[in-house]
């Protein structure tokens, strides 16, 4: 069993390593394939064996993994952990790159509800998928990543704008965050300029170039801190530590081998609604459920069954409380970095979890004598949401919304608690191998 602190930085390296969702989903294959995984296609027959392991992408940014249990589905049930591959940042635009006074620019799109001050003084890169028409006529991707300083949004100096201490840095979307690339000749023309950028990176001719999917990140590398190395920083902490967690509980090998079917559903574009092909909202994880039951034999009402004897975790990151900031808690229910996991409440449903699936919750830590929390937003902040309220509400499957504390969330750099990562892998683990 590894250590809390390597857990942590297993899970850096895998940040580190997903600069994007198609990124993410890529590093994932390649964990699973040391696993012994077998990739499944959507447009192929499904035949499954029980205590087989199999995955599902959808779109190269959402994946689901899944362990055909050794009973049958309409008597275990699936149990399932969702989490989100995107996090909320910059997007670059389709004609992006603009010339203005000797500059070359890249106009970029929001994306989700970053916190943009902190985009400011990075060392931003650009990475994603190209798609293109290869040699023989269709249309393929390819994953790029350039993997070092290569944008940056210069903030406004203090004599020019004297009031940013007290009002806070505000930028203006439209105007003010296009992205510093480079200077150009007058004789450089800048789409081709940075068409000749993603050519040398990607190794794909720029005339067959025919559409991006590019992210901004930062390049800096995840790290610990804290006088003790109690906590850790890195950018995409909400939501990729809850895929990490995810992953690593279902990839021991006593919970390998459940007589449930166990399910991990990784979903994009949870930051921006999850309404898509590929979200939580869409069809995909109903289309691979049924597609389970079908293929192990299920008739007439044995799905439905299934799906009554299912349960979710839906595993999303915390508001930790910040002793700077007390009045944007709710006193009774400031939640503390380093002290358990969350089990994450909303009056209005916000949140999936219930008395009951909370409880559940609750039992399976005191089972492994993890530490529980419980939050609840102020009642006059708007209470942001998850997949939870989703999935629950299209599949009918009892669900908990849980994730660990954290700092800055939707920031650049995002901090947590060691202990909590290492706490959210061990009650996981517990749900998957223990009694529904």
């Amino acid at each position: 069993m590894m250590t809390a602190h390597a857990q942590v930085q297993h899970l850096l390296d895998f940040i580190d390593a997903s600069p994007s969702p198609w990124h993410v989903v890529a590093r994932i294959e390649t964990e699973l394939a040391q696993h012994q995984f077998t990739r499944l296609h959507e447009t192929e027959t499904w035949a499954l064996q029980a205590g087989g392991r199999y995955y599902v992408v959808r779109d190269d940014s959402s994946i689901i993994v899944f362990v055909q249990g050794r009973q049958p589905v309409q008597d275990s049930g699936f149990k399932i952990i969702g989490a989100h591959t995107d996090s909320p940042g910059l997007r670059v635009k389709p004609n992006a790159a603009n010339y203005m006074d000797g500059l070359l620019r890249l106009s970029v799109e929001i994306y989700g509800g970053p916190i943009l001050a902190t985009f400011t003084d990075r060392d931003l890169s650009l990475a994603g998928r190209i798609s293109y028409k290869n040699d023989q006529g269709g249309i393929a991707s390819v994953l790029v990543n350039f993997d070092k300083p290569l944008l940056r949004l210069p903030n406004l100096a203090i004599h020019m704008n004297r009031g940013v201490n007290e009002d806070g840095l505000k930028l203006q979307k439209q105007l003010e965050l296009p992205l510093l690339l480079s200077a150009l000749t007058v004789e450089q023309l800048p789409q081709p300029y940075f068409a000749e950028l993603l050519q040398q990176q990607s190794g794909i001719d720029a005339k067959q170039m025919l559409a991006w999917d590019l992210a901004v990140y930062d390049t800096q590398k995840g790290s610990f801190w804290g006088a003790e190395n109690q906590f850790y920083a890195n950018s995409q902490l909400d939501n990729l530590a809850s895929c990490h967690a995810a992953l690593q509980a279902l990839l021991d090998e006593p919970v390998l081998q459940s007589d449930a079917t166990l399910v991990v559903a990784l979903f994009d574009h949870e930051e921006i609604g999850s309404e898509s092909t590929k979200g939580a909202d869409g069809s995909f994880l109903p289309d691979v459920l049924q597609r389970i039951a079908l293929a192990t034999a299920t008739q007439g009402q044995d799905f439905h069954r299934a799906l009554a004897k299912s349960f979710m975790v839906s595993a999303d990151m915390a508001h930790a409380y910040q002793p700077n900031f007390p009045n944007a808690y709710d006193p009774d229910h400031k939640v503390m970095v380093n002290k358990g996991p969350v089990i994450k409440v909303n009056a209005c449903h916000r949140y999936s979890s219930e008395s009951i699936s909370g409880a559940l919750f609750a039992d399976w830590c005191q089972q492994v004598e993890v530490p529980y929390q419980n939050y609840s937003h102020r009642c006059d902040l708007p209470c942001g949401s998850t997949i939870g309220p989703i999935t629950s509400a299209k599949l009918g499957i009892r669900t908990v919304d849980v994730g660990c504390p954290m700092w800055a969330m939707h920031s650049i750099r995002e901090s947590a608690g060691v202990f909590d990562h290492a706490a959210m892998i061990k009650v996981m683990r517990q749900f998957f191998i223990g009694a529904a």
